[in-house]
């Protein structure tokens, strides 16, 4: 969530460490903050708001030196304030920090009984307090630092500098990720690889409890014990030229039109063209053969992909697949698979909840499947099969291509699902992976309706409410369809089973109410345009999106159509996104809210 990054050398660093915030900024934050080594002492300069307001006092204020940390936070302890914002300081340290700490009011009255001061309303102080108070009692900084990460509960990754160290850089992480960076003469350490793209491509991704003694030109990697370690330095996949915005308005609008790529990416390595059958290796094959059933976990989005996989696998491998929200699975007690695997969807493959639920299942003896964006992030580490979805990086917090890459890898690991426990018919194997790679050209085809979408939005922006409906696999998409539209427009949105109508939802239909149905022809294709006729009896407008057949079915129905290109039951649910994803981001810019960093939300959920 918070945003990371620092450097240690012998140039300037306040330019950089800048620059850097600016590529977290997508995790989301409310606040920013720098401190530097200006000669023997800590500058620091902290603004509330966006970045911008740091540069600007910056202006005013400048402040350089060779060793640097720097952060944007999302609060979680005390407002989004000034005071509140990192770094944090106290006598010899600064710090910044991801994470929460969980015993931080123990912490903070046993120090405060000790004669200490805070400043903040922060549970971060007390990291900067209890180091500076263990360097105050006769430690030197690395040992200061240790024995308070002994002293810390919760999730972190921590940086800090000292004020008679103008060289020495330390890190931490436990639940939150860091990643340690290689420079000619300096170092770096960042939230992520993003964070650090500018600087370097040679990283090394910390592993949990691990911490860092960096200067400009050693690093000395410790695992939790204290004993030092070797870590994998590896070249980061990340291409700087994925995160800029290049000829569009908003990451968001980049992202959509991106998914023709991002879709082949994340299919073809599981394709043989010349068969044009899959292969995912013997470990999937094993997993789903002979499984009692399966459970698939996940938060916001990637939940929605994974319970559009459960129609999937239910109806083509006859695996039954429970689906659930982490933040539930983790804390009820749920009852596993015997034979079966769980698997866990996440862009980040940091997601707190979602990394919970995977060590409890783990040690329950049930493998792990991730199903994530980036391969060395905790949840693929800590898996026992990784199955990537090569989406590439997504800066827009509205997660849209991470969301189209999920479902067409669930596709492949349901359709082999189906091929391991023989359930698959002569030819159904070779036209599945048609359809999966016919997939990016036909989303291209979907985008085109991007200029009727955006005439569509210009009625929906002034709207206080809109629903969304489908039926079968076209429900988790409606779902979809509703969340997109809350996160980036702050309308109020809901998405129902279009069969659930008549059980409640029906009570607030009421003239003039855009309905938004996901329908394209299929078997529940009558049932839900019977819906349809229920709603405007009662004066509701309808947007449909559905294929040719079903829009030619509807006839009149609709106030509104958006069309799909053909497909089938693998494609169309994934290009049944991508209109979605348009109405969204076209009704919040004629509305003209936040669309790349909407209020409230992160990116990376990394702490409950």
């Amino acid at each position: 969530m918070c945003g990371i990054v620092a450097i240690t050398g012998t140039d300037t660093v306040a330019g950089r460490l800048v620059d850097g915030l600016k590529r977290l900024e997508y995790r989301g934050y409310d606040s920013a903050g720098i401190a530097v080594m200006a000669g023997d002492a800590i500058e620091r300069r902290r603004a509330s708001g966006k970045i911008v307001n740091l540069e600007a006092l910056m202006a005013d204020m400048p402040v350089d030196g060779p060793t640097g940390i720097a952060h944007t936070r999302w609060a979680t302890h005390g407002k989004p304030n000034e005071t509140n914002a990192h770094p944090h300081m106290s006598g010899k340290v600064a710090i910044v920090h991801n994470g929460i700490i969980e015993n931080f009011r123990e912490l903070r009255e046993d120090m405060q009984a000790q004669g200490r001061t805070f400043e903040s309303e922060t549970d971060s102080e007390v990291i900067a307090q209890m180091i500076d108070q263990n360097m105050a009692d006769g430690m030197d900084a690395v040992d200061a630092f240790e024995a308070a990460l002994k002293r810390l509960s919760g999730a972190f990754a921590i940086a800090a500098i000292f004020s008679d160290k103008t060289d020495l850089l330390i890190g931490a992480r436990k639940g939150s990720p860091l990643v340690l960076g290689y420079g000619e003469g300096e170092m770096f350490l960042g939230s992520d690889a993003i964070a650090l793209a500018p600087l370097t491509r040679d990283v090394t991704y910390l592993e949990e409890g691990d911490w860092v003694i960096l200067t400009p030109d050693s690093y000395d990697i410790r695992n939790a014990n204290g004993d030092r370690v070797n870590r994998p330095r590896v070249k980061s996949a990340v291409n700087e030229g994925l995160i800029e915005r290049g000829e569009y308005d908003h990451f968001m609008l980049k992202e959509i039109h991106e998914q023709p790529e991002s879709l082949a990416r994340s299919i073809l390595p599981y394709i043989d063209q010349a068969t044009q059958t899959l292969n995912l290796g013997e470990v999937a094959d094993e997993m789903f053969a002979r499984a009692d059933r399966a459970v698939a976990i996940a938060c916001g989005t990637a939940y929605y992909a994974a319970h559009t996989a459960k129609y999937w696998f239910e109806q083509k491998a006859k695996l039954a697949l429970e689906t659930d929200i982490a933040s539930e699975f983790r804390y009820r007690e749920p009852v596993l698979p015997q034979t079966g695997p769980a698997m866990f969807v996440s862009q980040s493959g940091e997601t707190a909840d979602t990394l919970a639920a995977l060590r409890y299942c783990r040690q329950n003896g049930t493998p792990a499947v991730a199903v994530v964006n980036v391969p060395e992030s905790s949840i693929a580490r800590e898996a026992a099969a990784i199955v990537p979805t090569h989406a590439g990086p997504e800066i827009g917090v509205a997660s849209t291509k991470a969301f189209t890459a999920q479902l067409s890898v669930l596709a492949v690991l349901a359709v082999n699902a189906a091929k391991a426990r023989g359930h698959l018919l002569p030819g159904d194997e070779v036209a599945a992976v048609k359809s999966l790679l016919a997939l990016p050209r036909k989303v291209t085809e979907a985008l085109e309706a991007q200029d009727g979408i955006r005439e569509i939005a210009q009625t929906l922006a002034p709207c206080h409410d809109v629903l969304f409906l489908g039926r079968g696999r076209y429900y988790p998409l409606a779902l979809e369809g509703a969340l997109k539209l809350k996160e980036v427009s702050y309308i109020h949105a809901e998405g129902y089973a279009a069969g659930e109508l008549k059980h409640g939802p029906i009570a607030l239909i009421e003239k003039g109410l855009p309905v938004v149905v996901v329908a394209p022809k299929d078997e529940l294709f009558e049932k839900t345009i019977s819906n349809v006729e229920e709603i405007r009896a009662r004066g509701a407008r309808i947007i449909l999106i559905s294929d040719d057949a079903g829009i030619k079915a509807a006839g009149n129905r609709a106030d509104h159509v958006i069309r799909l290109p053909d497909g089938d039951d693998i494609s169309l649910p994934i290009l049944a996104a991508v209109p979605l994803q348009l109405l969204a981001y076209h009704v919040a810019v004629a509305k003209g809210t936040d669309v790349d960093q909407p209020r409230n939300l992160a990116k990376s959920v990394t702490v409950e």
